[in-house]
């Protein structure tokens, strides 16, 4: 599903305009990125948590000239779905 099935299906389900239920979709997804790289989580019960992820420093090879790289330490943003919800997945999908 892309963003524009998302803002179709909303604005079909509440009955806003199509611009209306694209501009709210929009706003939500700039406040969850920059709340994440803010180092913050944004909790949605019943959802999820979207939050930053720290992944160690670790080795990695270049295959092509065959030689060792560090990759150091970082950040990645992260979802952890709400036990509800994968629940409600592993049902309906069989």
């Amino acid at each position: 599903m892309t963003k524009a099935e998302i803002v179709s299906k909303i604005s079909e389900k509440t009955g806003v305009e199509k611009v209306t239920a694209l501009a709210v979709v929009e706003s939500f997804m700039v406040e969850v990125k920059e709340s994440v790289t803010n180092n913050q989580s944004v909790f949605l019960r019943g959802f999820g948590t979207f939050k930053p992820k720290k992944r160690a420093e670790k080795t990695g090879r270049n295959i092509s000239k065959n030689t060792t790289i560090i990759i150091p330490a970082h950040h990645i943003p992260a979802f952890k779905p709400a036990k509800v919800f994968v629940k409600q997945v592993k049902e309906s999908i069989k």
